[in-house]
């Protein structure tokens, strides 16, 4: 019979449909293999000698004796060249009879996350991975210094279905002059949760799935990966912190190697698992002006892109998932 789940943090329904239960090789895409893509690529705007392709970048791990915005780096930081919000401007937020407007102002910036175009964080080395978390870090730590930015957020789309244009290894940033409902909704949850229990909800769903070890897919000292209880999509995977802490900007030396370690771990996993599929992941962290509070709990989320929305998805905000997140935990820790 199909099951009905609730989210405890957002109070959203989702339905596990076992009936239609799916393994790991039903899913099949269609895609380029990464090991089909050359190591470099001339006419690719990220790549090595293409520097002139991309604004200027505004931070960059390379060796002391290579110049700015030439050859020779292990990871740049742009601006996006098609930025959905610009950092120029003032707000300008006023209404328009009923409704409320502002200025696009914000922040829109591109991980070139290595040098090479054939890789993922799936198959990089260890150390290039703990790179790119560093660079989600110290741009974090740069731009929340402008205080017309009120949230920001970290994602990464792999593969076109995922919203992928190109294939060389990069994700994004962007910070925005409000803080999205979705978020909204995450933090009045944890609220509530709070009030209610006098406890942080994601801690007790990190003791709790320990405890159960049904949904669990690895851990490490610092961190703990699950497919959660009411999983939205198939796989849907969180890598949590142990300790509690409601910015990831705020994570030490060490929690920054332990969270690299673990997120190369699971997509690995699922890079084995369901043969490189598309997905997105996105850090949910705190808004700006209460990321030195101790109220949230930061997490990043991954969405594998196996299915796709329809009518009564978009009609009422509930999903309907056709791989139990038990299962999908198994197939993950087998993987």
């Amino acid at each position: 019979m199909p099951e009905l789940r609730k989210d405890i943090v957002t109070r959203e329904w989702v339905i596990i449909s076992k009936e239609r239960a799916k393994r790991p090789h039903d899913f099949a895409h269609t895609k380029k293999a990464l090991e089909e893509l050359p190591e470099h690529d001339k006419s690719c705007p990220f790549c090595t000698a293409n520097e002139d392709k991309t604004p200027p970048e505004v931070l960059v791990y390379r060796p002391v004796n290579s110049g700015p915005n030439s050859p020779g780096w292990l990871l740049r930081v742009t601006p996006n060249k098609y930025q959905a919000l610009i950092s120029e401007g003032d707000l300008n937020r006023e209404n328009y009879h009923i409704y409320d407007h502002m200025n696009g102002v914000g922040a829109h910036e591109v991980v070139i996350e290595c040098p090479e175009h054939n890789l993922s964080l799936a198959t990089m080395d260890d150390k290039q991975v703990e790179r790119v978390v560093w660079s989600y870090i110290d741009r974090y730590n740069a731009l929340r210094e402008d205080t017309r930015l009120k949230y920001f957020l970290v994602f990464r789309n792999h593969g076109v279905t995922a919203g992928c244009s190109l294939a060389h290894p990069h994700s994004q940033i962007v910070a925005t002059p409000i803080i999205p409902q979705k978020v909204w909704g995450k933090v009045r949850g944890v609220t509530q949760y709070r009030e209610y229990r006098d406890k942080c909800v994601y801690c007790d769903i990190i003791a709790t799935e320990t405890n159960l070890q049904e949904r669990v897919i690895c851990e490490n000292g610092s961190f703990t990966a699950i497919a959660p209880f009411a999983s939205r999509s198939p796989f849907e995977t969180w890598i949590l912190p142990k300790n509690h802490r409601s910015c990831f900007a705020k994570m030490s030396r060490f929690e920054v190697e332990q969270f690299s370690a673990i997120l190369k771990d699971v997509l690995g996993r699922l890079h084995r698992c369901l043969n490189n599929p598309p997905y997105n992941y996105m850090i949910i962290t705190s808004p700006n002006d209460t990321d030195t509070l101790d109220t949230f709990h930061w997490y990043l989320e991954i969405t594998p892109r196996l299915t796709t929305p329809a009518g009564f998805e978009i009609g009422t905000s509930i999903y309907i998932n056709i791989v139990p997140p038990e299962d999908a935990a198994r197939y993950l820790r087998e993987a």
